[in-house]
């Protein structure tokens, strides 16, 4: 078995750990909000913090970015999901706005 065939059927540990996590935080979020009684600001900026978080293992784990493609791909790679947050973010506002 060649390096190549053996890196394709290598089992992606790497994905099944960063899909846990994201479901943990996803979970952890749902439980702040369901479960505790805390203030609006603290209930949000617990949410954010586990936002940011997830939003670094989604980075790390499923899009690469500590791979070894040079700087400019990755703050290319950065900048473009960036735009398409905003994007569907404010698409989504300016939808739900004008629509009657």
């Amino acid at each position: 078995m060649s390096a190549n065939n053996h890196e394709l059927n290598k089992f992606p540990w790497k994905h099944v750990i960063g899909l846990a996590l994201s479901l943990i935080l996803t979970l952890l979020a749902l439980w702040v909000v369901v479960s505790l009684s805390l203030p609006t600001v603290a209930t949000l900026t617990i949410i954010v913090l586990l936002a940011i978080c997830q939003a670094f293992i989604q980075l790390l784990m499923f899009m690469h970015i500590n791979e070894n493609h040079g700087r400019g791909y990755r703050i290319l790679a950065i900048a473009f999901g960036f735009y398409i947050a905003a994007v569907v973010v404010y698409g989504s506002l300016w939808i739900m706005w004008f629509t009657v």
